[in-house]
């Protein structure tokens, strides 16, 4: 960590803009969380389940849930009080194993991901995970803290996904704006690093959550 923050922005200095996926199996809470960060009316793609997809989508441990992503969520972010002012784009996933052909164009041009897990189903999470781990996309897990679901400890779930240490693993509640927005922050912080990483060889001096 860097003993000498990086310089705010000027005043009026413009955003960067940043795409960021919000992915995750199915019922994981991608709606939820892109809905509870958005400072504009999300876009969402839902619908409701019928017995037509009752084989291949299990509504095993979320019974209630009646709808579905069948394109993508979007919604969008902004943080000017950030180290640097950031407007993030937040494209919702849909959760199913058979949409991954539209999980590659949503992540084109993406600076990350968060994978959203959800305990109780955590066989769901294993494809996402495969998928930005084959594409070399930088991305964090976040805990999605159900009601009345057991509470494991993040290296628990990284030890259970066989997630290597460099992977940032959360926790969050993805009804609250500012766990979403600090899981966020996160993955853009992780971003940077990776990204610099890649591009020098070795670890930044600093990054976003220097500040």
């Amino acid at each position: 960590m860097s003993l000498h923050p990086p310089p705010r922005p000027a005043v009026g200095a413009a955003p960067a803009v940043l795409k960021i996926v919000i992915a995750g199996g199915f019922g994981t809470g991608k709606t939820t969380a892109v809905a509870a960060v958005s400072e504009i009316t999300p876009l969402s793609t839902e619908e409701y389940l019928t017995e037509a997809s009752a084989d291949v989508d299990s509504l095993a441990g979320i019974e209630a849930k009646q709808t579905t992503t069948v394109a993508f969520d979007f919604g969008r972010l902004s943080l000017p009080d950030a180290p640097v002012p950031l407007e993030l784009f937040l494209f919702g996933t849909p959760g199913q194993d058979r949409f991954v052909d539209l999980w590659y164009d949503l992540s084109r041009g993406a600076v990350g991901a968060v994978v959203l897990v959800d305990t109780r189903r955590l066989e769901s999470s294993f494809t996402p995970v495969s998928f930005f781990e084959d594409i070399g996309l930088p991305f964090v897990v976040a805990i999605n803290q159900f009601d009345g679901a057991h509470r494991y400890h993040p290296e628990q779930v990284r030890a259970a996904l066989e997630l290597p240490a460099s992977v940032p693993v959360v926790t969050c509640d993805a009804r609250n704006s500012n766990h979403v927005a600090g899981v966020l922050l996160t993955l853009v912080s992780h971003a940077v690093h990776h990204t610099s990483i890649s591009r020098s060889g070795h670890a930044p001096a600093s990054s976003l959550q220097d500040a």
